[in-house]
């Protein structure tokens, strides 16, 4: 069916009655409060009067001149990082059998992958707390096998932060590689073999150029949540161990200091935004140079 010149015309105004709704919903839903959140930021805090009318940068000056707010923010950033580094070697093995499997189970591969994430990031803390206690099932384990002859501290550190923040963002590492993997096709992989590549140059110089798109993905998802995780650090770590999630929470709550508070939250997008898309551009470059 052919379709006539007013039918053309009429597409891109379909399309715009399409996205309206969405974009409005945004705009009011995310944009506003934002704005809002970022003209409090400017504000000034006396205490006994909440916050007082003004214009100044006085909150942001206060967060990069205080070593205190600068060591939480790098402590989330590594954190961040480290944790994506982490989903991306565990992630692309588990993706790639996914994507491979030919499996009459692979839909219930899928939903297992999926399933933790049905259960809320409070929940899975509170196991993880269990499990890392001193009579915990891991201390557990390491003094029946005689490895420590008594309980050592896992909670309140950072290696158990990272390993709560990384059974997290897991699954989501897992689901961008996966579908990305799968529309490779396999005979490229078989053509490398036969012209006898063994299977690490095969990975390196074949299935991870080719899958890089969803490796982009995940890690940009992955990082984005350790750099606003907020429960599992507060579970897991504990008051004494701060993160930028937490400390924007307890300006807010703890100290009903709004105006710093906000600064806080616009630091943390700030940083979230610059180094994903700094990420983003060098991820982009080397693509093009392949």
């Amino acid at each position: 069916m052919s379709l006539t010149v007013s039918d053309t015309r009429r597409i891109p105004w379909n399309a715009a009655g399409l996205v309206a709704p969405a974009t409005i919903f945004v705009v009011v839903a995310l944009l506003v409060p934002l704005c809002l959140l970022f003209r409090y930021s400017l504000n000034a805090f006396v205490p006994g009067q909440f916050m007082v009318d003004a214009l100044t940068i006085d909150n942001y000056v206060r967060f990069f001149t205080d070593a205190f707010y600068l060591n939480i923010l790098w402590r989330t950033v590594r954190i961040a990082f480290v944790v994506m580094l982490i989903c991306l070697v565990l992630g692309f093995p588990l993706a790639y059998v996914l994507a491979r499997t030919q499996s009459r189970y692979k839909n219930l591969l899928l939903i297992a992958v999926v399933l933790p994430l049905f259960v809320g990031n409070a929940v899975r803390a509170a196991g993880w707390m269990v499990a890392f206690g001193a009579k915990g099932v891991v201390n557990a384990s390491l003094m029946g096998i005689g490895l420590t002859s008594g309980p050592i501290d896992i909670m309140y550190t950072e290696p158990a932060v990272i390993i709560g923040i990384t059974a997290v963002n897991l699954p989501f590492m897992v689901l961008s590689l996966q579908s990305v993997i799968e529309g490779i096709d396999r005979s490229v992989e078989e053509a490398a073999f036969n012209l006898g590549a063994p299977p690490a140059r095969m990975f390196w110089r074949v299935l991870l150029p080719l899958a890089m798109p969803g490796v982009v993905a995940g890690c940009m998802l992955t990082f984005i949540l350790g750099m606003n995780a907020y429960a599992t650090p507060v579970l897991i770590g504990g008051p004494r161990f701060q993160m930028m999630g937490p400390l924007v929470y307890g300006q807010f709550i703890e100290q009903n200091n709004w105006p710093f508070g906000g600064a806080i939250a616009f630091v943390l997008m700030a940083s979230t935004l610059v180094l994903t898309a700094v990420a983003h551009l060098l991820a982009h470059r080397k693509l093009n140079a392949r």
